[in-house]
Formats: C-alpha cells, sequence, structure tokens
C-alpha cells in the first residue's frame, strides 16, 4: 500500500511531535478506530480511519479497531462484518487488537460503582422530558434534580437493582454528579447509564442497563492504552465530560483531538438518513453505487488507493468545510487514467451501413490498450461492413462547430477509416434508424497517407460481432450541492435526482468484453470509465457500471481531431 499521508505535516502530527519530543506516553503513538456497528462506513469513516491507521504506521505505533456497541437496538452482526471488510479493503490491518465496548462492560459497571461510592455518580427518577426542562439553556443556568441528594447507600442499592432488572425501561437513570450551572450543557449532569431491555449481538441478555456513549468512550481508550483519541469536531464539548470522568476515576487518560469532519457536496452522511434511504429503497442497499458508502464506492468501481489518496489530498484541518465532489472524482480520473484498459463501447446505438465496403469481408484492427501505459500493449477489434456509433455522433442539421458525423460530412473511426455521410434512412414516423457511408481504404488505421485532415473522430462497434449488455449510468443521487437545503415543509428526500440511474439495456460493446471478470474497470473511449458489475456481472453477460465521466472529452477530441 502506497504511504500517502507520510510526512504530510497538519495540526495532529504536530501535537504527536511534541509530545515525542517530551518523551510524553512513553514514547508511545497508540491510535484507534471506533465505529458503531449501526450502520455501514461511509466516506467520512473513510477519513478517520486513513487519518487514524496512517498515523499509527507512520508514527511505528498501533491502532485498534474497536466497536462501540453500547446501543443494542440499532447494532447488528452484518454491520460489524462490513466495517471489518471496509476496513481491510482500504488497505489497513488492526492485526490482533479487535476490541468491542462490550468486552469492558463488567468493567464499566464498577467504575460507574466507583463514581457513586465517590458520591460523583447519582441514580435519577426524572423523566426524559422533565431532566431536558431541569438541563436549562445555553443562556440560564440548569437546576439540580430532587434525587441529586440521595444518599451512596441509596444510589448503590437503586443501581445494583436497575442491573437486575427491577425496574422497566426508561424509569431511571445513572448520571455523574458534576455542575447543573456548568457552561458547557453536556457537563449539567449528563446521563451514564440507561435501563434498556434489548438483546445485544454480543452479550445476548445478560444485560438489561447499558452504558452511555461518553463514558464507554473513554474508558474504552482508557483500558486499550489509547495515547491519541482522534475524533471530529462535533465531540468537542464532550471532551469536558471525557477529562472529567478520566480525572475523577484516576486512571489512564488519553489526549483527546478534535478534526473537521469530511462534507462532501452533493452527498448526505448522515447514518439515519442514509438508513431511511435504505428502508425506504430509494436506493437498491448499503452498497448500491450511488451511496457515499465504502462498500458503495467500491462496487461502483473506485479503488482503495484512489480514496487514501482523496483523504491526503483534503488534508486534516481544524474548521468544517465542504468538499467538493469532483476532488473524490478526480482522484480515481487520474489513478484509472494509468491504468484502466481502453475499450470502444456504444451506448445509444445507430446503425451505420458502409456501402462500399464488400459484403462478407470482416478486418482486425490494432486498438491501444492504453497510451499511458506502453506495457498495456495492444488488442484486435473486429470491423465490418455495418458498424454502431453513438446516436449523439450523427445529426442530420447540425449547429456550427459540429465536427461529428451529418450529411457531407467526413469523420475518422477510432483505429479503423475515414467515413463520410451519404445518406439517411428513417422510419416511417421520421426517426433516423440508419445511416449510409463510404469509406476511404487508403485510410485504413484512421490516418490518410496525403495527408488529409479530419476534425471529428468517433468511436464504433462491428455490428456483426457486438455484445449487447446493460450499462448503468451512474449520477449524483441529490440534485443540490447540500441536500440538507430544501423548501418549507420538504425533507431532504425532495432533492433527490431523479435521473441518478439511467441504464443503456441495449449498448454495444466490442467482443473481447464479453468474458468481463465482475471487478475489472475499463475507460470507454470517450464516453468515462466503468466496471464490471461484482454482483450482477455473470461468466459471459457482464453488467456494466459507470465510476465516473471523462473530463473534458470533448473539448480534447475536436482541438486534436483525434
Amino acid at each position: 500500500m502506497e504511504n500517502n499521508e507520510k510526512n504530510i505535516s497538519n495540526f495532529i502530527r504536530d501535537i504527536i511531535d511534541v509530545d515525542l519530543e517530551k518523551g510524553k506516553n512513553g514514547g508511545r503513538v497508540h491510535t484507534r478506530f471506533p465505529p458503531e456497528p449501526n450502520g455501514y462506513l461511509h466516506i467520512g469513516h473513510a477519513k478517520s480511519i486513513c487519518l487514524n491507521f496512517g498515523l499509527a504506521r507512520d508514527y511505528k505505533g498501533l491502532c485498534n479497531l474497536r466497536f462501540d456497541d453500547t446501543n443494542p437496538e440499532k447494532e447488528e452482526v452484518e454491520y460489524v462484518e462490513s466495517i471489518k471488510e471496509d476496513v481491510k479493503w482500504l488497505g489497513f490491518d488492526w492485526e490482533t487488537r479487535l476490541y468491542f465496548a462490550s468486552d469492558y462492560f463488567e468493567k464499566l459497571y464498577d467504575l460507574a460503582v466507583k463514581l457513586i461510592q465517590k458520591e460523583k455518580a447519582y441514580v435519577c427518577d426524572l423523566a426524559a422530558d422533565e431532566t431536558r426542562e431541569y438541563r436549562g439553556t445555553l443562556t440560564e443556568p440548569g437546576k439540580n434534580s430532587p434525587f441529586r441528594s440521595r444518599t451512596v447507600d441509596e444510589n448503590m442499592d437503586l443501581f445494583r437493582r436497575m442491573r437486575e432488572g427491577e425496574f422497566p425501561d426508561g424509569m431511571r437513570v445513572l448520571r455523574a454528579k458534576i455542575d447543573m450551572a456548568h457552561p458547557i450543557i453536556v457537563m449539567r449532569d449528563p446521563v451514564l447509564y440507561r435501563i434498556r431491555r434489548a438483546t445485544h449481538h454480543r452479550t445476548g441478555d445478560k444485560w438489561c442497563i447499558y452504558p452511555m456513549y461518553d463514558f464507554t468512550h473513554c474508558i474504552s481508550d482508557s483500558i486499550e492504552g489509547i495515547t491519541h483519541s482522534i475524533c471530529t469536531l462535533e465531540f468537542e464539548n464532550n471532551r469536558s465530560v471525557y477529562d472529567w470522568l478520566l480525572d475523577e476515576l484516576g486512571v489512564h487518560h488519553p489526549q483527546q483531538i478534535e478534526f473537521a469532519r469530511l462534507n462532501l457536496s452533493h452527498t448526505l452522511l448522515s447514518k439515519r438518513k442514509l438508513l431511511q434511504l435504505v428502508n425506504e429503497k430509494h436506493v437498491s442497499g448499503w452498497d448500491d453505487p450511488r451511496m457515499p458508502t465504502i462498500s458503495g464506492f467500491r462496487r461502483r468501481g473506485y479503488t482503495p488507493s484512489a480514496i487514501r489518496t482523496f483523504c491526503e489530498r483534503i488534508g486534516v484541518a481544524k474548521m468544517n468545510s465542504v468538499i467538493d465532489l469532483v476532488v473524490l472524482e478526480n482522484c480515481i480520473r487520474e489513478e484509472l487514467n494509468k491504468t484502466a484498459l481502453r475499450v470502444m463501447a456504444v451506448l445509444d446505438p445507430l446503425k451505420v451501413v458502409i456501402t462500399n465496403y464488400p459484403e462478407g469481408k470482416e478486418e482486425e484492427m490494432d486498438a491501444v490498450n492504453n497510451p499511458e501505459d506502453p506495457r498495456a500493449g495492444s488488442r484486435k477489434v473486429p470491423f465490418s461492413r455495418e458498424i454502431y456509433i453513438e446516436r449523439d455522433d450523427f445529426m442530420e442539421d447540425p449547429p456550427k462547430k459540429y465536427f461529428r458525423l451529418f450529411p457531407g460530412a467526413e469523420v475518422r473511426l477510432r483505429y479503423a477509416y475515414f467515413i463520410t455521410c451519404t445518406e439517411v434512412v428513417k422510419n416511417s414516423s421520421g426517426e433516423i434508424i440508419e445511416v449510409r457511408c463510404t469509406y476511404d481504404p487508403l485510410t485504413r488505421g484512421g490516418d490518410s497517407p496525403s495527408g488529409r485532415k479530419v476534425k471529428g473522430t468517433i468511436h464504433w462497434v462491428s455490428a456483426k460481432h457486438a455484445v449487447t449488455a446493460p450499462v448503468r449510468l451512474y449520477d449524483n443521487l441529490f440534485v443540490k450541492r447540500d441536500p440538507n437545503e430544501t423548501d418549507d415543509g420538504k425533507d431532504f428526500l425532495s432533492n433527490l435526482n431523479t435521473g441518478s440511474l439511467l441504464t443503456a439495456e441495449g449498448a454495444k460493446l466490442e467482443p473481447s468484453l464479453s468474458g468481463a471478470k465482475g471487478g475489472t474497470r475499463y475507460q470507454f473511449e470517450r464516453l468515462g470509465y466503468f466496471l464490471a458489475d461484482t454482483k450482477d456481472s455473470k461468466a459471459g453477460s457482464p453488467v456494466f457500471n459507470r465510476i465516473v465521466s471523462l473530463r473534458d472529452t470533448w473539448g480534447k477530441i475536436e482541438k486534436s481531431g483525434k
């Protein structure tokens, strides 16, 4: 795997460098990636994965994979397995350091008891709405719960009975006793434990009380000896709770460092909203190629190296911003331009008959596999009297500076001959169903020995040899740069792009693609980069997904005439 992040300076590396100079943590660097197994990972998580594992790699430290599985109602084994697969696919290895917060449930319970014994936690009977009312506002302090003054013995007894299942869900919680007038609202006696009868994917029905995220997260970091607990900016205020708990418990205290989360244009990264898209079948699943999940990008045809390059390119910042989706698309374009095999495919076919080409004659034309890679060599492409071209590559009455095919015009067929349009055939409805042309046999290979120039070059597929296959044309899932920006009374679903998936069912492909294996990437010349779908492609029957379109394609073709 390429060392994409090495020597890339950022404020987190600056902090670690200072820590190492001071000998802090005994010179150790130990990070972790701590996902909640309540959904599939998305591109924002990829940034965190690359950051945490990359720091550990570059500082010759360690990085754990730990699942913060404290909410059994939303967690599933399916999510655990998908997360493991995604981290591995991105090129990172946690080795033997796979942990679950549920591994620490007994230890967490014991530490909660310790806080009660120190008079730093109490059992509270306020209902959820009452708790919110007592919490106060940004400008007004909260007020103490009427149960805040319970004795240690009372709290110990009630907490034990909570664990034993004596009380119904929601009747009581365990809260930290901090300061109800604290300027940071999350410090106003946050909840540490709640009663929730739900079967856990690892512990079954052993527990009916579960620790809250803030309590679990920092203690799990402490137990694992994490040195630098790196998280996104929304947890900045939570650092106060994190620090208070670890100091009160007198345990190892990792340093929490916050960085700006990834926000991508035309994209939603809310797990709740992504789950809604899946459940309401606006997409085909978590791995739908339009989804911003890592599995979605994988199925779309993105490579792990392109995503790592993207994460390096956008850097690590302290302030939130929105990254244009084009930055990510450029990363995969740059890579595939160097590595993807070129082939020819016609998505909206229009038949062309070359009237002066001998009937029954066939030829094989030499086609370059990748001009960026001399080692890729070339291939043979069959040519015959009848071919398919893109319907958009012909116009009966073209505008000025239209350099493709039209009556009387001469164009170059890529790798083949110069052809000139002589006739247009229409059906009874006036639709063009066939174009007839003549060819110049002296221009084989696409060049004229007399030096004659043409301004347009178009791709084609031999009709006799063409493979018919569906080609899925994916576009942005949302029409707006910010999908959450909606008109009054509407939600983000109103910004769904109804054209985000179009399928060219009758696409005609050159015969080399008949045996395309799922997961193989190609550049369809002049059209974009495509992947043979990993799920739906069968032996001899490929299905293709557009990964990304070509950039400035027409400008390059029309200026060069190639």
